[in-house]
């Protein structure tokens, strides 16, 4: 099955946004490497209604009006990986987890370093929030964006989620 692609300019790069028909299936940053998130051809599609549904809801996250994403997910990897990015969508906007926290969720409390290299391969950044998920200690460690980027999207939820809660649909 091809998949779709189109381009969106946001306040922390230009994202490649792709989806099937099934729902989206990445949101990558613009040094990734192929390997992080293997997808096969791209057809340049931005009228697909899948990413155009994406591009409305992180245009609405970054203007501070959408905190919790609707968009139809289609990830790709393995059990263990679906299961670490089905994790990540439970972490509340303005929270953050750690990779401990994270692996007692899924039942599997010593896959800690198994659930960091699935972390790293989540294929669709921002909606599943991997920017939420930090070392035990609360640094800041790794992320597909570049930890300046990762630090940016904590401090801006942080700051949104002091503001009233949006409108629901926002």
């Amino acid at each position: 099955m091809a998949l779709s692609s189109t381009s969106l300019d946001t306040p922390v790069g230009l994202l490649t946004l792709v989806a099937g028909n099934d729902g989206l299936a990445a949101i990558l940053w613009p040094d990734d490497p192929p390997s992080r998130v293997p997808l096969g051809p791209l057809a340049d599609e931005p009228g697909h209604p899948v990413l155009l549904e994406t591009e409305r809801q992180l245009r609405a996250y970054f203007a501070g009006t959408l905190r919790v994403f609707t968009v139809p997910l289609a990830f790709r990897g393995t059990p263990f990986q679906k299961d670490v990015w089905e994790a990540l969508l439970t972490i509340p906007f303005g929270e953050t987890r750690s990779y401990a926290q994270i692996a007692r969720q899924i039942g599997r409390p010593a896959a800690v370093r198994a659930v960091g290299a699935a972390n790293g391969r989540n294929p669709i950044s921002i909606i599943a929030p991997c920017h939420r998920v930090v070392g035990s200690t609360g640094a800041l460690t790794g992320f597909a964006g570049g930890i300046a980027v990762k630090r940016r999207l904590l401090e801006f939820e942080r700051e949104a989620s002091l503001a009233p809660e949006p409108a629901p649909g926002g």
